[in-house]
């Protein structure tokens, strides 16, 4: 790219790579809204206080669900991991697509999207939570990256805020990673997602359908059924009222906890145009659309 030899590069670089194009004056760096997304997965069963963990109350299971959810700080992992690659992610459905919210902005943190320790300790001492909670998070570097090891050494370092915390964090071949997750070992996880089409339903039917892939023991019937309506209302509008009412339900129950959003990102060669045209929610490159 640097030396002229090709026009364009997507998909394909780091994001230590990006911040330095980002500066090269000979090249293009262009943004666009992406569909990957990155998210802590709860198992209802064994996650602490859930179903079949020691001392199971569904009120203090959701009180840490809640507390996690207080203590991300999505854009400083978003800006010192990912160098702005991945943005700030705070509903189910990413931005860009149709019934996109913030449903959990308002409800968690300082409620304008920064993390709030002090609310945090106020949630888990209201439901009577014993402190610090032990956590055990995994991840798999393998799978995700080298750079989720600083993803998720960040996230440790924010859940232990003010000793809110005490998390157990280790990571995991994927494919040992894959069987274990769906066999009740790990509490709370690492996933990420990209879609298999470009449609709000991609991020619902999949997650939070009382039979999912995620197999976290998640169940809201109201949830369930809501989603069923939503794939087969043909209205646009009453549609995407109910994927927002969706997301809304979802952030109350916090069967995952979305953090980050990735960015489509292209470099392209200074004398490139069209590059804006192509990178929006389709999630498609679409290369007739550029010229030089």
């Amino acid at each position: 790219m640097q030396q002229g030899n090709i026009d364009v590069a997507f998909r394909s670089l780091a994001a230590t790579d990006i911040d330095s194009l980002r500066k090269d004056d000979k090249v293009q760096v262009v943004d666009g809204p992406g569909g990957e997304i990155r998210y802590i997965t709860f198992n209802f069963d064994t996650q602490p206080y859930g179903a079949k963990a020691d001392g199971a109350d569904p009120a203090k299971a959701l009180a840490v669900r809640q507390a996690v959810a207080d203590l991300i700080d999505r854009q400083a992992i978003a800006d010192q991991v990912y160098k702005g690659t991945y943005t700030p992610l705070y509903s189910f459905v990413p931005d860009g697509l149709t019934g996109a919210t913030e449903s959990l902005k308002g409800l968690y943190g300082d409620g304008k999207g920064a993390p709030d320790a002090a609310k945090a300790r106020q949630t888990l001492e209201a439901a009577g939570v014993t402190l610090p909670v032990e956590l055990k998070l995994q991840y798999s570097s393998e799978h995700y990256g080298p750079s989720s090891t600083d993803e998720y050494t960040m996230i440790k370092d924010q859940l232990q805020t003010d000793g809110l915390f005490a998390v157990d964090l280790k990571s995991t071949e994927w494919g040992q990673y894959s069987d274990d997750r769906v066999a009740d070992v790990y509490p709370a996880y690492q996933l990420g997602w990209f879609p298999d089409y470009s449609d709000a339903d991609n991020y619902l039917t999949p997650f939070f359908l009382t039979k999912n892939f995620l197999s976290n023991h998640y169940e809201n019937q109201q949830v369930n059924d809501l989603i069923l309506q939503q794939a087969t209302t043909a209205d646009a509008d009453a549609r995407t009222k109910l994927i927002e009412q969706i997301q809304d339900l979802e952030a109350k129950d916090l069967s995952t906890v979305p953090y980050l959003q990735g960015a489509q990102v292209a470099v392209v060669g200074k004398d490139v145009k069209g590059t804006e045209d192509t990178l929006d929610a389709s999630f498609k490159f679409r290369y007739a659309a550029l010229s030089k």
